[in-house]
């Protein structure tokens, strides 16, 4: 049909590996470090917080992993998620681009998030893990993981951004309906939580400086990571495999692909199946990552050795980092809020491989709701900065007068955000700007590490 709308794939082509792109990556990678010898982390460093096929997988070499059954049995609640071709939002913008966007909304969820929390529930259990315990900025990692954790009878502890538990009520309603307990972060729980009381806003480096403190106490309990890491951004190439079979199924391929980034996994799962495709069959599409403004990381951040936390419990990892202890202002976007990115995605900017963009709050919103308008999903504020660069790049079609293929990552709904839209339809949504000063402060007090040239 030329005027298809709607790509959809059976439950029989769902993806039986993940995609390491590790093997694959360009340019040279530097090892993380242990936070307290310096030197390069192996597996019993992280045996206290994940179990062994995880930590496997942080460090493979094989260029795909299978999904276990059980695992394939779950993502059929929701996989293959569909593909869309905006032909309302097209005629919008007047573009002569054609807008597709694969959308993970449709996860019980709401976001892409359940396909790595599925994933490191199974494995755990099957290390004979009692519970798990995480941070959550908007919401959508914890409701994943309380998801996860109550398909594989475990019990699940989050600790939720304080802005953020405050902003969605109701992400905390649906985490303690899937079983989960929530906390408010920072917590008095915690040393690290006691000791960032004074920022009361909060910030996933806080939380995620809890969580692991929290999990460290007890054998039988593990912490589980929603984004940054390799195994993460590995459990979420699910998306881009399945997005690479419906442009087939449409008859293009993207000349651009646009996602939204935090901490990258949602970023890294649309675009690394169709990375890996560039670099082996030198092909070339554009990457895009889109980030706040707010929490430029990857635009004004700079590339060092930092903790992944607040408090430093973490290993040092390679990446842009606007500074550990730096607490980013209380943008809408939750899950956007964080000081650092994945060091495979920070190596592929640093390449040159992948592209960044700042895009301001407002900006989001009005793509926000231009596109629901049009096309009738309301996105997430995460997604919005994704749709907010796909429409830069549909508006570059027009001027230029020529074609291109633009595909979006849209990684969620923002049912549980409409306090968000209710102010930017009040016109209160302001445009929070990060200090400077502040991040300068940060980054002077990152640890001693060795500098990456």
């Amino acid at each position: 049909m030329s005027d298809q709308v709607k790509y959809v794939l059976g439950e029989s082509e769902i993806p039986t590996h993940w995609v390491n792109l590790l093997p694959d990556l360009p340019g040279q990678s530097f090892p993380p470090l242990h936070p307290g010898t310096g030197q390069p982390v192996g597996p019993d460093d992280l045996a206290p917080l994940f179990p062994l096929e995880l930590i496997m997988q942080e460090v493979s070499s094989e260029p795909e992993i299978e999904i276990p059954e059980e695992v394939r049995d779950a993502y059929r609640l929701w996989r293959p998620s569909p593909l869309y071709r905006a032909r309302r939002l097209e005629r919008l913008l007047d573009t002569p681009a054609h807008i597709y966007y694969k959308y993970e909304g449709v996860s019980p969820a709401g976001s892409h998030k359940p396909n790595s929390a599925v994933a490191q529930a199974y494995y755990n259990r099957a290390a004979g893990i009692r519970k798990l315990v995480t941070e959550t900025g908007a919401g959508q990692w914890g409701s994943a993981l309380s998801l996860a954790c109550q398909l594989f009878g475990l019990e699940c502890e989050v600790f939720m951004v304080g802005i953020s538990y405050d902003q969605k009520p109701y992400r905390r309603a649906m985490i303690e309906t899937w079983g989960g307990v929530v906390h408010r972060s920072p917590t008095d729980l915690t040393e690290a939580g006691r000791s960032q009381s004074a920022h009361s806003h909060g910030s996933l480096g806080i939380a995620i400086s809890e969580a692991v403190e929290v999990a460290a106490r007890s054998a039988d309990t593990n912490y589980a990571l929603g984004s940054v890491l390799n195994h993460v951004c590995l459990h979420q190439t699910v998306i881009g495999q399945e997005a690479i079979k419906q442009m087939e199924m449409a008859g293009e391929m993207p000349d651009v692909v646009v996602g939204c980034v935090g901490g990258g996994s949602n970023f890294a799962g649309l675009t690394y199946p169709f990375i890996r495709r560039d670099l082996r069959e030198q092909t070339s599409t554009r990457y895009v990552a889109a980030e706040p403004s707010a929490c430029p990381t990857l635009t004004r951040g700079e590339y060092r050795y930092d903790f992944g936390d607040t408090v430093g419990m973490t290993p040092l990892m390679p990446m842009y980092t606007l500074g550990h202890d730096f607490v980013p202002p209380p943008v809408h976007a939750g899950g956007l809020r964080y000081h650092g990115d994945a060091p495979s995605l920070c190596q592929l900017v640093r390449e040159g491989v992948v592209e960044a963009s700042a895009i301001p709050q407002t900006q989001a919103f009005d793509a926000a709701v231009r596109f629901a308008r049009a096309e009738g999903i309301v996105p997430a504020p995460e997604a919005a900065h994704a749709l907010r660069a796909g429409f830069i790049e549909a508006e570059r079609a027009k001027q230029s007068g020529q074609g291109r293929v633009i595909l979006i990552g849209l990684s969620g709904h923002g049912h549980f955000d409409m306090s968000a839209y209710d102010a930017y339809h009040a016109g209160e949504l302001e445009d929070l700007e990060f200090s400077e000063a502040e991040v300068r402060d940060a980054l002077a007090r990152l640890p001693s590490a060795p500098a990456i040239s």
